[in-house]
């Protein structure tokens, strides 16, 4: 493993700024990273990025989970019923990335975040969904949705080196009620087991590079300390726009990558 310290740096410092925006919005921050490591020349192939930046990702779930977990914002009972389904879709996320091809990958991935962006952006939360957190649902379809979330959710971690969180925190918000500052505090702890067990299946087919992996981790742990402390200055609506624009920039670039 060799350090460039222009790479390093670079990476470091960028980083810095996706762990804060990431554990701002319940990010793993793959959906910056991914597009940082291929736009920027550091990695060959979108499993290559996937498989590096997912190593992050697990950094930020604990770094940030730490942080909101002080507050009191992790709804544990939901993270814990989401965690079984999303690492049996990092699994068949596994066979996904190692059957497609990567362009294709990449242009899936722009065209995926599309959804979400477009929930955060002009969706609104539910007026008579009350959150889970309060117990006041429960029922096989809620089981079900959960379910099928954790699976769409545990896949994407896999195939596109993200968190889940684009799927988990506008599913938080727009099916089940929570409020985003709880969805967003939730999807970072649920990240942790999904992108521990990206990371081991990344390592095992040898696109896991600690060369580009390390000053990630190292920026993404610091980042993810001041993103919870930055959420209480922001309203609600904000945090929902944010996460949308945020969203739709990594969607274009992803696309024009994979067209290229």
């Amino acid at each position: 493993m060799v350090f460039e310290i222009g790479t390093f740096l670079t990476l470091f410092f960028s980083a810095v700024a996706i762990g804060l925006v990431a554990s701002l919005l319940g990010l793993g921050g793959g959906v910056f990273m991914t597009p940082l490591l291929l736009l920027g020349g550091f990695a060959a192939t979108q499993q290559a990025a996937a498989g590096t930046g997912v190593a992050a990702v697990l950094f930020t779930g604990i770094s940030a989970s730490i942080a909101y977990y002080k507050r009191r914002a992790i709804d544990f009972r939901i993270g814990l019923m989401f965690m079984v389904p999303a690492l049996a879709g990092v699994f068949l996320g596994g066979y996904v990335a190692s059957a497609v091809r990567s362009s294709w990958l990449t242009i899936a991935f722009g065209i995926f975040l599309l959804y979400p962006m477009g929930m955060m952006l002009f969706g609104k939360t539910p007026k008579e969904l009350k959150p889970i957190a309060k117990g006041e649902a429960s029922g096989f379809k809620l089981y079900a949705l959960i379910a099928l979330l954790g699976l769409v959710a545990g896949t994407a971690t896999k195939v596109f080196g993200i968190g889940g969180g684009t799927v988990f925190v506008p599913s938080l918000v727009m099916f089940l009620g929570f409020d985003i500052v709880t969805a967003v505090a939730t999807s970072l702890f649920v990240m942790i087991p999904t992108a521990l067990a990206s990371s081991a299946t990344s390592w095992l087919a040898d696109t896991l590079h600690l060369e580009l992996a390390v000053p990630l981790i190292l920026g993404i742990v610091i980042g993810a300390q001041i993103g919870p402390r930055v959420s209480v200055h922001l309203s609600k609506k904000r945090l929902r726009q944010l996460f949308a624009l945020v969203l739709l920039y990594a969607a274009v670039n992803m696309i024009l990558k994979g067209i290229r």
